[in-house]
């Protein structure tokens, strides 16, 4: 008796503890397969990686390069060297583990890391331009390049780039991501495998706020993995998720109307952020020579890009979230989005074009688009568009984890994708077309090739003139868009619905969201 009273004095006093503690709830339908930072490829493991670990610079909301680790950087006149002077206030830390100091030594060693064939991870290519790394002194750093790349900054605020201890690696090995050792803003504690993963306040984390507080405000974030999109909003509105990113056709017209706005129910409870988003959904077509009729044919596949209203799509698919792709590949809110209207809906050019392709009197073939159930009402539109002008179309419907295993292969001879900027740089998006980066050693999973495009590409990669990049841009896209090896649909946008007790979740287009400054009213 008397220790059942104690057991439940115990159990009310730790519920009181929990209850006067901020803790930040968010789900995750992707089920997140590691901790190491080289494999951060996916949202949901850059989520939780950028609370981990630090890197040398980062992206502020407006997507300038900032200091993060490094408190400042020179670049000498040839564009090749790159020196990194480091904080001394910057330590990995874990309650278990205690307190290491980071030091240059650690990024060599992280970065050298990625770079090894051994370690096979996916973010080796940031580091293809990078001829050395050496720490030159404690807190100083010297990279050099094989020949200058006017994006390499941007490549290293990616979460491939950031720093683990050298020291804990060397002793632990690869059981490091059991109890992984970062200098982020949380700290692990614990993760039950497609579950649960809970991380803490890093209390000695170096960052602080403009009147000089400790960051970060919150004392844990609790993330679940409910695999189902409306299961976990209905959690959201039932208060047990703190805030939900993007829209799904499960819940879209619950919680929006048809311009894109809150449901009148919804906006006393709920609080909606919106931004532009760097992310291109698409279809990409196969056009290797492996490819056959039509999918190989210039003119047909121009005919598709005509042959649907990309705003009507948007209006009655999207509720208006996010802004028809008329323009071409390259979205909005980076140089090199052109004003000019590629491809929209046009009757006399889908006929011009088909007419061209002889695509009735060879039969009129059926083709295929291979697409996950995520997409499959947007599928069904443009199937219907489509069809109203004798293009015979069949969807096939899979898992996302098919349908990526599908595209990689060249299984798939047009796929729905979507490709979301890894960094603010119109090249990341041009780099799909990119004859040495075809899949699987890269993205250009359309298996595009063209010699003026790449001769284009390189040039761009070099410049660091503004101007001239921007004209390379626009012209390198010309290229890819006279050949039409994709459909684009449209630029998404970032949808971030938070409980109102919620303040301070910093939203950026790249939807690389920070928590450090979120703070909850208990």
């Amino acid at each position: 008796m008397i220790l059942l009273v104690l057991l439940l004095v115990l159990s009310c006093q730790n519920s009181g503890e929990q209850k006067d503690k901020m803790i930040f709830r968010y789900n995750e339908v992707s089920n997140i397969l590691t901790l190491d930072p080289a494999f951060a490829k996916n949202q949901a493991h850059i989520w939780v990686c950028n609370m981990l670990y630090s890197n040398l610079v980062e992206l502020d909301d407006s997507l300038r390069v900032v200091p993060s680790v490094a408190k400042k950087w020179e670049i000498d006149s040839s564009g090749l060297y790159y020196t990194f002077y480091l904080r001394e206030d910057v330590q990995f830390y874990h309650p278990e583990i205690g307190k290491i100091e980071l030091e240059a030594e650690d990024f060599e060693f992280s970065i050298k890391r990625l770079m090894d064939k051994k370690t096979a991870a996916p973010g080796k290519w940031i580091t293809k331009d990078i001829e050395s790394v050496v720490a030159l002194a404690k807190n100083e750093l010297q990279i050099k390049l094989k020949s200058p790349n006017s994006v390499f900054l941007s490549l290293m605020t990616m979460k491939y780039a950031a720093a683990i201890s050298k020291q804990h690696y060397k002793k632990v090995g690869e059981t490091y991501w059991e109890k992984p050792l970062g200098s982020g803003p949380f700290h692990y504690q614990l993760w039950e495998d497609k579950v649960k993963m809970v991380l803490r306040k890093n209390p000695i984390y170096f960052e602080k706020d403009k009147q000089g507080n400790s960051l970060p405000y919150l004392d844990a974030v609790s993330i679940s993995f409910i695999p189902d999109k409306l299961t976990a909003f209905l959690e959201f509105i039932k208060g047990n998720i703190d805030f939900i990113s993007g829209i799904d056709a499960s819940y879209k017209d619950e919680i929006l109307d048809k311009d894109g706005e809150l449901q009148e129910k919804y906006r006393k409870k709920i609080r909606l952020q919106k931004n532009s988003y760097l992310n291109t959904e698409y279809l990409g077509i196969l056009v290797d020579s492996n490819a056959v009729y039509p999918y190989n044919n210039r003119a047909f596949r121009k005919a598709l890009n005509f042959a649907f209203d990309r705003r009507l799509m948007m209006k009655f698919i999207r509720n208006d979230i996010g802004y028809p792709a008329e323009n071409g590949f390259i979205p909005k809110g980076l140089l090199g989005f052109s004003d000019e209207k590629v491809f929209f809906y046009n009757k006399d050019s889908v006929e011009h074009f088909l007419s061209q392709a002889e695509y009735a009197k060879k039969g009129s073939p059926v083709i295929e688009i291979h697409t996950n159930n995520s997409y499959l009402d947007l599928c069904e539109y443009i199937q219907n568009s489509w069809g109203n002008h004798g293009i015979r179309t069949e969807i096939k419907v899979h898992p996302p984890s098919t349908l990526r295993q599908k595209i990689s292969k060249q299984q798939a001879p047009i796929f729905r994708a979507s490709w979301i900027a890894d960094y603010p740089d119109a090249e990341n998006y041009l780099s799909l077309f990119f004859s040495e980066n075809w899949a699987p050693n890269g993205p250009n999973y359309t298996h595009f090739y063209n010699k003026k495009f790449d001769y284009i590409y390189k040039k761009l990669v070099k410049t660091s003139n503004t101007l001239k990049k921007i004209d390379n841009y626009r012209e390198s896209q010309a290229v890819v868009l006279e050949h039409a090896p994709l459909i684009p649909l449209y630029y998404d946008e970032v949808y971030l619905f938070t409980n109102r007790n919620t303040k301070g979740l910093s939203i950026n287009p790249m939807n690389n969201t920070s928590l450090k400054l979120v703070i909850k009213s208990r």
